[in-house]
């Protein structure tokens, strides 16, 4: 059976299983009439405006101005948050000292912090990029300090027994071990980044990006525009965490073995 399935269903083309049977969802739902097409086109009217608006160019700037935002703030996040999630994670006490505070900013909604930013940064790109690089950050911060803290302590105490130093134990042991879990941080984290940046460029005075687009076509009822920047925005979501897959198989491929 398995391997009829298999002849049937190439694997490579599994992962376009998904992507179909939405679009087949969503046309039921407009043929069907359960909403009216006026509040939701056709997924062929939708796809061919999308191509429209990647032929035509005018999607480009708003596209960029979202990725470099998303990957300015995941980078600040990044250069801060792992090197403070490994020292506090190497030093258990001096993590669970802070660690009410990393929690109760992780559990409060980036999005209720808007004003204190704008308070602080004005209505400026700044902004933007300080407010998803804050929400990221703890992501990091939270899985490098647990991945150190958890790294499997049979292979550190074998790496002491053996009379490893203290700095290589912490490099080539902790470091390592760790590497998986801080990876779960990295991807939680680029995509924590790219929300609050599309938020932000709704609701924060944005000239350009894929948020401002969508609020744009919203204002205007042009919602062939509006579904369109959405399922840009979803499909490059998807991207930026494939991409951190395809890194983590490729970087850590000891991962889940004895």
């Amino acid at each position: 059976m398995n391997k009829l399935l298999d002849r049937l269903f190439d694997r490579r083309l599994l992962p376009l299983l998904g992507p179909l049977l939405l679009f087949a969802l969503w046309q039921l739902v407009i043929s069907a009439q359960w909403v009216k097409p006026v509040l939701l086109p056709p997924p062929g009217d939708t796809l061919l405006h999308l191509a429209s608006a990647f032929a035509s160019g005018s999607i480009y700037p708003d596209l960029w101005a979202t990725v470099y935002r998303t990957l300015c703030a995941f980078g600040i996040a990044v250069v801060i948050g792992v090197p403070l999630g490994v020292a506090l994670g190497s030093a258990e006490a001096a993590y669970r000292s802070v660690e009410f505070v990393i929690d109760f900013f992780r559990s409060t909604p980036s999005s209720a912090l808007i004003p204190l930013f704008l308070l602080i940064f004005g209505i400026t790109d700044i902004n933007k990029v300080a407010i998803a690089s804050f929400g990221a950050l703890l992501i990091v911060l939270f899985n490098s300090a647990y991945g150190v803290m958890h790294a499997k302590k049979t292979r550190v105490m074998a790496a002491q027994i053996m009379g490893v130093s203290r700095w290589h134990v912490f490099k080539d042991v902790l470091l390592m071990e760790s590497l998986a879990q801080t990876f779960v941080g990295l991807r939680s984290a680029v995509s924590m980044a790219l929300v609050i940046v599309i938020v932000a460029e709704m609701f924060i005075g944005s000239e350009t990006g894929l948020g401002h687009r969508i609020i744009d076509a919203q204002q205007v009822f042009n919602v062939k525009e509006m579904y369109t920047s959405i399922l840009v925005t979803g499909a490059l979501g998807y991207l930026l965490n494939l991409l951190f897959l395809l890194i983590e198989k490729r970087l850590i491929h000891w991962s889940g073995k004895a």
